[in-house]
């Protein structure tokens, strides 16, 4: 696809918009036909298409038909030994005609390291093309939003190469470093507060010190806010809290404070600081200094702001109710598209609908889109979500884009330019209608993922093999049995952590010793580096995630908590499973009315071993 086809801007972008999704189904076999005339002649195609080579000279009915008759619906794993090689320095044709240009670390993990997900140099023509949407959506429903700044919180994280050279990064790293990002077009929409120097700072400390001080400095004048996370977005007010002090004696000095080391932002920030403000600084004191609490804060901050965007479905959901408090429930909060490392998806076109509410229109251009279905109805989606995610998907059950139906849930289904054939995205998603001929889903959840803070997507394959092992090593020679455990995602302190709730019988030996305070810490720690690579990371080196808390409960508290789910749900002994994360406010009262002892994981655990 030809990136300068991907340049639409403005109203040109909505027409586009129209275009994209009034044809939503020629459009998607336009996709997959040029999928396949650019991919055709891979090694990765070629073990399921094998045929004449003159077949695939101009891409027919044939060859779309033998695509998905025979190319199987696959998981990370089976693409994983492909992408490897790649990296190793392997041709890109092993997956792509085009050759692969980077790989995008994607938060999902897979031996407790990051995916590796291909991309070529186009993709960044797609992913632009996304972007430039948002503010036209948007503006059609926040008018003059071009008379004033947005102070977006945007952060890069920390290359790596793989063995061959390429760069393997994520995919928000990947954009901001780009000259899509660099060279944007300075009209009023691209008025951000801070720097491209703070942005593109790797110390996260200091590229949040930075950005939150220029939001500061241009506090009247920021009409929109927000960060890509609502987790960010939080961690940023926390900062605040901590910091707001010293933001205050920068802006009444006119210098930026010493500790701010990295020399690109100290230059960016001397020219946007200007000359000493006292007035500035008193009101920032007086708003932060002086509030019986900070309910509302973000409106007091900057008075002017009209919306907070950030994505808030998902696991980021939890964090509705905390950015309600501090906007005191006057902003909107706009979750304006869905994306991933492996593609971008949609765009929402209600994006002042309550944060529940929100649907996304997917575009039929960015890759060729396919569904798993999950039957029409929420009791379905129960049983699938215990299904094992490896199970093989017969082809004949997928499901086009423009054929799904209202109410039905499915898992969504990806073939991408850059080497991803009929992958499973792993969401699970409901339709909600349809926009033109193009379906509008609601996501529902991610499969399998049971604790999540920020980037860190725990499933419960991960933790249980963290606990038992924990628990195994030391617990067990010490003749004390882990008898049951739960878990839930604590996000009523910013940052938020892990809570695992243990009960423990440490009456299986006559002579045991009671189990210490240090022991039980160091199954916390434990835990927390049996977690994966991105749990890790977030907890050592972003601090997005809080040190993990063991719970200790009394005897019994578990038999308790079968009988409560057992009432509410009129389920047998026989058919109850310990859920391995609880929501239910129920549960969690039960659960905390029995703990004994409270622990936290008394350091940081490894990430980059």
């Amino acid at each position: 696809m030809d990136g300068k086809k991907l340049e639409y801007k403005g109203e040109e972008a909505l027409k586009e918009l129209e275009r994209l999704t009034t044809r939503a189904g020629e459009v998607q076999e336009e996709i997959l036909r040029q999928i396949l005339a650019r991919n055709w002649d891979t090694d990765y195609l070629n073990k399921y298409m094998m045929g004449n080579n003159n077949e695939y000279s101009i891409i027919s009915s044939k060859s779309v038909s033998r695509f998905k008759n025979r190319v199987p619906v696959i998981t990370y794993k089976d693409i994983r030994p492909y992408i490897l090689r790649i990296a190793d320095g392997e041709d890109s044709s092993l997956i792509t005609g085009p050759p692969i240009t980077e790989m995008l670390c994607s938060s999902g993990t897979s031996a407790g390291e990051p995916k590796l997900m291909p991309s070529i140099a186009e993709d960044l023509d797609r992913r632009t093309f996304v972007y430039n949407l948002i503010m036209p959506i948007v503006n059609q429903h926040v008018p003059g939003l071009d008379e004033g700044k947005a102070m977006y919180l945007y952060f890069v994280k920390a290359e790596m190469s793989t063995p061959c050279g390429l760069p393997a990064r994520t995919v928000l790293t990947s954009y901001y470093k780009s000259s899509h990002f660099k060279n944007r077009p300075h009209d009023p929409f691209n008025d951000f507060t801070s720097p491209d120097a703070a942005i593109l700072c790797y110390d996260s400390e200091q590229s949040m010190y930075c950005q939150l001080l220029a939001g500061l400095i241009h506090r009247r004048r920021v009409l929109r806010l927000g960060a890509v996370f609502a987790s960010a977005l939080l961690r940023a007010i926390s900062f605040l809290e901590r910091r707001w002090r010293d933001f205050c004696r920068d802006i009444r000095a006119g210098s930026l404070d010493e500790e701010i080391s990295d020399p690109d932002c100290r230059s960016a920030m001397s020219d946007l600081i200007g000359p000493p403000d006292p007035v500035t600084a008193d009101e920032i004191e007086g708003i932060c200094g002086r509030s019986p609490s900070w309910k509302g804060i973000i409106c007091r901050l900057w008075p002017n702001a009209r919306y907070i965007e950030a994505v808030v479905t998902g696991s980021m959901s939890q964090y509705v109710p905390a950015l309600k408090y501090y906007s005191d429930e006057k902003l909107p909060l706009v979750c304006p598209m869905y994306a991933s490392s492996e593609c971008y998806f949609g765009v929402n076109l209600k994006p002042l609908c309550d944060p529940a509410e929100v649907s996304f229109t997917l575009l039929p251009n960015m890759g060729y889109f396919e569904f798993i279905p999950l039957g029409e109805n929420g009791a379905l989606l129960m049983d699938y979500e215990e299904e094992d995610e490896e199970e093989t998907v017969p082809q004949s059950n997928l499901v086009d884009l423009v054929h799904v139906k209202v109410g039905c849930y499915y898992e969504l289904v990806v073939t991408t330019f850059s080497g991803l054939y009929r992958y499973r995205i792993g969401d699970v998603l409901q339709v909600t209608g349809f926009h033109n001929h193009a379906p509008q889903f609601r996501f529902i959840c991610r499969r399998n993922v049971v604790l999540s803070i920020d980037n860190d997507k725990t499933n419960e394959e991960d933790l249980h093999r963290s606990i038992t092992a924990a628990a195994t090593r030391l617990l067990e020679p010490r003749h004390a049995l882990l008898v049951e455990y739960t878990s839930y995602a604590d996000t009523s302190s910013i940052p938020g952590h892990y809570v695992i709730y243990w009960e423990i019988n440490t009456a299986i030996h006559p002579h045991a010793p009671p189990i210490s305070d240090e022991v039980v810490r160091e199954c916390c720690i434990a835990v927390e580096e049996g977690l994966d690579y991105v749990y890790r990371r977030c907890r050592t080196n972003d601090k997005s995630v809080g040190p993990l808390e063991i719970r200790v409960v009394k005897s019994g508290t578990f038999e308790k908590l079968m009988d409560l789910f057992i009432a509410q749900g009129g389920a047998s002994i026989n058919q109850y499973k310990t859920p391995r994360c609880v929501k239910s406010k129920a549960a969690l009262k039960l659960l905390n009315a029995n703990v004994r002892e409270c622990y936290f994981s008394p350091r940081d655990p490894a990430w980059n071993a």
